[in-house]
């Protein structure tokens, strides 16, 4: 209990850490939101005809204090970063700079649901598959169910995911002529969606869902498979195993009842991964698949210098996986109770 309690308390100054790098960085790199303004400027004003240059330096010259202040850039750094961090409850209630008249956490608000339902989805599924799949694969080792399936299982690890999702879009989205038309292109629902009935609805969030969340399994799934496989194959090979077969014991409940259990530790690694996984999204998923997800934001406040945004969504980002690795420490110790990090 020390140890998470140690953890926790080290989330703080891990934090505080990470922000003040990031927060510095978008500081001081040239390019930021005042910048950007002047250029938005420029290229309004070079669009009105022949007053193109004069109007250009007046407008830096006059305006680029007031933008400045308007963004907050005339203060000291230690007082942008606690206005940020207190005032501005870690940049949520700091107004974007792209989507006027909304704060970062009502952007974020919008996002969340779509991304969260993608993350656990996928999270779900890749471990209910992998996991079963890792143990046939142990169990029948060498046979032609093992050598067929690792085949099928390299080939999903080879092939990268926004290329998986390109290839399926041709495939099955009739974006080719002669091919498939069966899903969706893009989106998360049809646009009439609200006058569907509930289980035309169902089936319109399932068609849109469906190739977007195979191509977030695709990428974990190799991984997962073969950690468990050779997880398992590693723990049947053990003494203690071989121990309780010379005592009597059968070779279902040497491996069911002592090698599963020790052979999940290493999938556990993966379990505090859910808490980022449901915020954070996937960007090129998204991307590809125009999800208006969380992702799909972070991506769209990179690209328009969107610091307000971007800021908070790194913040809220860092503070759940500081605590999935807690939690995935958590899951050690439920798993084997004979882990202790006090030594």
């Amino acid at each position: 209990m020390e140890y998470f309690i140690r953890r926790l308390l080290l989330i703080i100054p891990t934090f505080i850490g990470i922000t003040i790098i990031c927060f510095g960085l978008i500081q001081f790199v040239p390019g930021g939101p005042v910048e950007e303004k002047i250029m938005q400027m420029r290229a309004a004003t070079s669009g009105e005809g022949g007053k193109g240059a004069s109007a250009t330096t007046t407008i830096t010259a006059e305006y680029r204090k007031q933008l400045e202040a308007h963004f907050g850039f005339d203060k000291p750094f230690y007082k942008r970063y606690f206005k940020w961090l207190i005032t501005d409850r870690i940049g949520l209630k700091m107004e974007s700079y792209k989507f006027p008249n909304k704060t970062a956490l009502q952007l974020i608000r919008e996002r969340l649901p779509v991304s969260l339902i993608f993350g656990i989805t996928g999270f779900l599924l890749s471990y209910l598959i992998c996991i079963p799949l890792g143990i046939a694969k142990a169990l029948r080792h060498g046979s032609k169910f093992d050598i067929t399936s690792s085949v099928i299982v390299f080939i999903g690890y080879a092939i990268p995911a926004f290329a998986f999702g390109m290839i399926l879009k041709m495939l099955l989205c009739g974006t080719v002529e002669g091919l498939w038309d069966i899903f969706p292109v893009t989106g998360f629902q049809s646009y009439n969606f609200a006058l569907l009935s509930f289980s035309e609805k169902t089936k319109d969030i399932f068609m849109h869902m469906f190739l977007p969340v195979l191509c977030y399994v695709i990428g974990n799934f190799a991984v997962l498979t073969l950690l468990m496989k050779n997880s398992l194959l590693e723990q049947i090979g053990k003494d203690y195993i071989r121990t309780v077969i010379a005592k009597g014991g059968s070779s279902k409940r040497a491996i069911w009842g002592h090698a599963l259990r020790n052979s999940l530790i290493p999938i556990a690694t993966g379990f505090g991964g859910i808490l980022m996984v449901m915020f954070a999204g996937s960007v090129i998923i998204e991307q590809i698949f125009e999800i208006p997800g969380m992702g799909r934001l972070s991506l769209e406040a990179i690209i328009g210098r969107d610091y307000a945004v971007f800021m908070a969504i790194l913040s809220l980002t860092s503070i759940l996986t500081l605590l999935g690795n807690i939690l995935s420490d958590f899951c050690y110790v439920l798993i084997d109770p004979r882990i202790t990090f006090n030594k």
